[in-house]
């Protein structure tokens, strides 16, 4: 397994184990963990298909992913300085 295979791997289980907290109930999905690991997930997971074997499909789920995650992200932080 080569290093790009094992980011692209830790990218998965990131974003899965955050949407299995979510549906359980034990996260909040807006909270700033469950996006960070959202936006790291699909970030690593991005760079293995860019580096390595490039799938444009899934290569625009993941890009959609982490931008969805990074704008909640600017969103909680521009709501939390409001406050």
């Amino acid at each position: 397994m080569s290093a790009l295979d094992a980011a692209g791997l830790a990218g998965v289980l990131m974003i899965l184990v955050a949407y299995a907290a979510a549906a359980m109930g034990r996260l909040d999905a807006n909270r700033p963990i469950s996006l960070l690991a959202n936006m790291v997930g699909a970030s690593l997971i991005l760079a293995s298909l860019l580096a390595g074997d490039f799938n444009l499909s899934a290569t625009v789920m993941e890009g959609a992913w982490a931008l969805v995650a990074a704008f909640g992200l600017l969103r909680w932080a521009l709501t939390r300085n409001r406050a």
